[in-house]
Order: structure tokens, then C-alpha cells, then sequence
């Protein structure tokens, strides 16, 4: 908590003196709290010192978000070891096609699958995507190992890679980050195989996105600018086709993501300005190489980046220009995770029956997004902590179904 308070006192400019003077403490008492020396017990004084830094006092005493027992999780623990267990194992070596008696899949087949995966995962349905790469982690590699000509031998590397990066995603929204991390690695790896920049420069996104979730912002900034400036110089600059500038914009929004997290806000917003700049010459709802790159997504991360920043006045606000027209437009994963972003910007302004309103939006748009993801069930404990008053039944319904109960 400590450090938390230097953070944001950093982030409003003052000093330890100017902060201890406006708190009516002492210089030396701030810098205890800061370090760890002294603890902060009383919540009276926590919600003081959120006074003084303009934040809402449940900013301050977050914890990280863990990942619930079997019992109450929305995904089989048996298949996400088996996730695991894929992973671990290098099908590329040739050690595992003999022994296991597995054939892999034509490729026309195995093209199907990985369409029908993201297409699981468009819609929010985490458990069926679970069941789908228990499956396509084996066989993936396989038909790149098998391929009998170069080009099959790059469609299959191509189609790997995508693989990879739905586990990636899929573990991250999960809590997995360390797999998530490995998967996406992965993801380059194949993608580079494939010889296909775009997709490299999607893969990056989730090495990067993981690497932010493992809290490594800094490195997941410098990731996504890297290759967002070599990917769209490589792609011909403002001349690049549609799909190498979602991909590209995608590159940018990932990175205002990760400055956001760092705590800067030039970047954050200059990456912004710089993504809706690409996102104007990208059709509404076009979807290159599955990023749901467009203007309506630009304004979705800028929601999602003044949440990070701390400013939830201003993400509430940015959120209300957007109409339901053009929400519709997205895909249902991305509906449903704009719904549980705006529900934490509810909370940092402490709005609790709006940060309910939200999460039911989002339950309804996406079960799944709300009922397997570890920050979905924070922000419903947080509401049920604070809430004034009788939550709403539906509200109270929800946690009890998430295994939620304060």
C-alpha cells in the first residue's frame, strides 16, 4: 500500500512535504508509510489520504486478483492442464508422432478449427475455446512438421501461430500470465516461420500484453513501439493496406495500454492519437487479422488507459460519447470487456450501482468474461464491500454464482 501512495502522490506532483502538510502529518511519517516502515491500519486515514490524492480509497487497498478454486472456476482445471502440459512439450521435435499414434489434420481441416477457436473467442466462450486448444496445441505443430511442400509448411506455421495466440489471450484473461508469456513466445516463433509480418506483429502483442501482466510495463511499451514503427516503415507508411495498419494501430493501442500501466501519460496518449490517426483509414468493422481494429476500438482503449491512469471521471465520460451503434460494430469479447472496464472506472468514483449496472452488461453480453475472469470477480467483491446499502438481487445473484461472498 505504501508504495501505492508514492505512486500516486508522484502522479499529482507533490512532494513528501506538500503531501504530509496537506495531510497534517509529518514529512518523516509520509516516508515511513511509503517504505513499509509503517503500516496503514485505520481506514479513516487511508480514506484521507485518498482525499488528498483525488483517487477513490479503493485504489489504495486493491489487492492483485487470484484465480478461484475448481469448485468455482468457469473452466475445467483438468483442460487447462492439459493447456499446460501442451505447451511444455516440443511436438517440433518429432519425438511425439510414433509414439502417440496422432496423425495431424489436413490442412484445409485444421484451418477450419483455428477459425472456429477465434470465433469461440470473439463471442466470449472461454470454455469452449479451452476445449478447442486441448486439441489444436498437439496437432497444430504436427501439420507444420508433416507438410510435404514449403507453402503448406508456412500455411501451417501461420495457422500455429494463431493457435498460440489464442492460448495466449485465453491465459491471460485467466490469471495464467507465465503461460501466457510462453504461449505468445511461441506465437513469434511460429509466425516467423510463416514468414507473415502482420502476424508477427499480432504475435507480439500478446508477448507483450503478457509480459505487461507479469508487470514488466516498460518492456511491453518498448515491445509494441519497436515493431509498430518497423512493421508499417516495412509495409510502405501511410501507403500500407488496410490489414497492416490495424495490425499496425493494434501495435499502438497495446502500447498505450502498457504506458498507461507505467503510469505515463504522454505516451499514453500520444500512442492514442496516433492509433485513431490509423484507425481512420481502417473500415468499421473489418477485423483484419482478428485485431477489431477500427475508430470505435480507439475510443474503447481510451477508456480502458484513463482506468489505468487513475482517471475514471474521465474514462466515464469518454465512454458516454460512444453510441450503442457503434458498439454493435465489436465483436462480443471486446463488448464485454468495455463493460467490466467501465465498472472499475465506477469504482474509482466510487458509483456502485453503475459498477453493477456494468458487470450485469457485460455478464449478459459475455458470461464468460465475467464469470472466469480473477479481475471480474475483484470488481464484484469490490462492489459488494462498498455497496450502500441492499445490492440489487441480480447483483447479488451474480457474485453468489462467482463463489462471491463478503
Amino acid at each position: 500500500m505504501g508504495r501505492r501512495v508514492a505512486y500516486w502522490r508522484g502522479r499529482r506532483g507533490m512532494s513528501q512535504q506538500v503531501f504530509a502538510d496537506q495531510l497534517g502529518k509529518s514529512k518523516s511519517w509520509v516516508d515511513k508509510i511509503e517504505r513499509g516502515v509503517r503500516r496503514l491500519d485505520k481506514y479513516s486515514v487511508i480514506t484521507d489520504i485518498a482525499a488528498v490524492l483525488k483517487i477513490d480509497a479503493g485504489q489504495l487497498v486493491v489487492t492483485e486478483p487470484k484465480r478461484k478454486p475448481h469448485h468455482i472456476s468457469c473452466l475445467d482445471e483438468i483442460e487447462i492442464e492439459r493447456i499446460r502440459q501442451s505447451l511444455e512439450r516440443y511436438e517440433r521435435l518429432g519425438l511425439y508422432l510414433d509414439s502417440a499414434n496422432i496423425r495431424p489434420p489436413e490442412l484445409s481441416t485444421l484451418e477450419k478449427d483455428v477459425h472456429y477457436a477465434w470465433h469461440a473467442y470473439e463471442k466470449g466462450h472461454y470454455p469452449v475455446v479451452t476445449r478447442s486448444l486441448v486439441n489444436l496445441l498437439g496437432t497444430a505443430p504436427m501439420a507444420e512438421q508433416e507438410a510435404t511442400t514449403p507453402a503448406c509448411a508456412a500455411r501451417a506455421a501461420e495457422l500455429t501461430s494463431q493457435v498460440y495466440q489464442i492460448a495466449s489471450t485465453v491465459l491471460r484473461k485467466i490469471g495464467e500470465s507465465s503461460m501466457a508469456w510462453l504461449a505468445a513466445d511461441r506465437a513469434i516463433s511460429a509466425a516467423n516461420r510463416g514468414n507473415d509480418d502482420l502476424l508477427i506483429g499480432t504475435s507480439t502483442t500478446k508477448v507483450a500484453n503478457a509480459l505487461r501482466s507479469l508487470g514488466r510495463h516498460d518492456a511491453a511499451l518498448d515491445l509494441n513501439i519497436q515493431v509498430a514503427h518497423g512493421l508499417i516503415s516495412h509495409k510502405g507508411g501511410t501507403k500500407a493496406d488496410p490489414a497492416a495498419k490495424s495490425v499496425y494501430g493494434i501495435l499502438l493501442l497495446q502500447g498505450a495500454m502498457a504506458a498507461a500501466h507505467a503510469g505515463d501519460t504522454a505516451s499514453t496518449h500520444d500512442l492514442l492519437a496516433s492509433a485513431e490517426h490509423a484507425a481512420a483509414m481502417v473500415d468499421e468493422g473489418s477485423n483484419h487479422y482478428w485485431t477489431s481494429f477500427g475508430l470505435t476500438n480507439v475510443y474503447l482503449h481510451r477508456v480502458a488507459a484513463n482506468i489505468e491512469l487513475g482517471e475514471g471521471h474521465a474514462a466515464v465520460a469518454i465512454a458516454e460519447k460512444i453510441p450503442d451503434s457503434q458498439l454493435n460494430h465489436l465483436v462480443a469479447e471486446r463488448r464485454a470487456h468495455h463493460h467490466l472496464d467501465l465498472a472499475r472506472a465506477n469504482l474509482q468514483i466510487g458509483d456502485m450501482k453503475e459498477a453493477g449496472h456494468n458487470i450485469l452488461k457485460a455478464q449478459n453480453i459475455a458470461p464468460s468474461e465475467i464469470m472466469c475472469r480473477p479481475m471480474a470477480i475483484e470488481v464484484v467483491e469490490q462492489i459488494l464491500k462498498r455497496y450502500r446499502g441492499e445490492p440489487g438481487t441480480h447483483i447479488r445473484r451474480l457474485a453468489g454464482d462467482m463463489g462471491v461472498s463478503v
